[in-house]
């Protein structure tokens, strides 16, 4: 049975992005592919994706299957990848753009995202580190990337371009100093770090926002020890007691009612579904406001490992 499908919001240069997708994020080899033949089956039309998944030929082998099955044409997915920072610079962009296309079989992104505003040392490694295991930096402008991803565009290897992981300096940068102005920001969001401030910055600007790890990623190599689980927590739980739905069904449509994107990540047929089947119901405005009251500012995508870099995006407060 097909559920059914997300609607959309609209980016600043018309384009649509529906407002649930599938996170591929570690999902893992052997996996991926079914899920995103699940997925599209059950109704998502949105696929979010990065270089550094490692993961992105089998996620294209499985959105192929679905169009050569009939199941879904290309024009109606929506397809997300990111640019790794092992290639911000400037003569790097366009082939890493060309070979993200190439894994995935397609002839165009939606959407392509510079993953983070620092950057690594270039070369084959993806996380490049020295003897004592710190990882190497390179001090490339992100803006010298951006005019290159902007070339993509011109290029039609790419429809839309934002970011992932900047904060609102950053962000405001990008739309001063950008020929094609960002129509997205992607940052890790759910109601223990629900980014209520930089949210409304990028809803002032035009730019929607996407909450990756909307369900608190408990299985993040990210996680410190003793971190409180999100889908454990009992007041969510409670919530969906009373209007028969799981924690993670509640939280995504705490997110998707304000008008916020998420790319719940599973290789569970179930929970695949269970996380597109959020329309049947709405929370109040109290249980909204209830549900804010969970922020801690608990970020557990924090990428320590570059904090001395002078584009660490976590050193202000949004």
């Amino acid at each position: 049975m097909t559920l059914q499908q997300a609607p959309s919001l609209t980016f600043s240069n018309g384009y649509s992005i529906p407002v649930i997708g599938l996170g591929t994020w570690k999902a893992k080899p052997g996996q991926v592919e079914h899920a995103v033949e699940t997925a599209i089956d059950v109704g998502y039309r949105h696929i979010d994706c990065a270089f550094v998944y490692q993961n992105e030929n089998e996620v294209g082998t499985g959105i192929n299957n679905k169009i050569k099955e009939g199941v879904v044409t290309r024009g109606e997915l929506f397809i997300t990848t990111k640019l790794w920072n092992t290639y911000h610079r400037p003569e790097l962009v366009i082939s890493a753009c060309k070979k993200s296309l190439e894994k995935l079989g397609l002839d165009y992104l939606d959407l392509f995202l510079i993953h983070w505003p620092f950057a690594f040392q270039e070369g084959c490694d993806l996380m490049p580190a020295d003897e004592s295991g710190n990882i190497i930096l390179s001090d490339v402008d992100y803006m010298d990337t951006w005019r290159e991803m902007e070339k993509c565009v011109d290029l039609g290897l790419v429809r839309s371009l934002g970011m992932s992981n900047f904060n609102s300096e950053q962000l405001q940068r990008v739309i001063d100093e950008s020929r094609i102005k960002p129509v997205n920001l992607q940052c890790e969001c759910n109601p223990y770090i629900n980014q209520k401030k930089l949210r409304n910055f990028c809803k002032e600007r035009n730019i929607v926002f996407t909450a990756y790890s909307p369900l608190g990623s408990s299985d993040s190599p990210f996680l410190k020890p003793g971190t409180p689980k999100l889908l454990d927590d009992p007041q969510l739980l409670e919530i969906g007691q009373r209007l028969g739905k799981s924690g993670a069904q509640i939280i995504l449509r705490y997110l998707v009612q304000q008008d916020i994107v998420t790319i719940p990540k599973s290789v569970t047929a179930s929970r695949i579904s269970d996380n597109l089947n959020l329309f049947d119901f709405e929370l109040t405005d109290e249980d909204i406001t209830y549900i804010d009251s969970f922020d801690q500012n608990l970020r557990i995508c924090h990428r320590d490992h570059a904090k001395d870099h002078k584009y660490y995006p976590f050193n202000i407060e949004f």
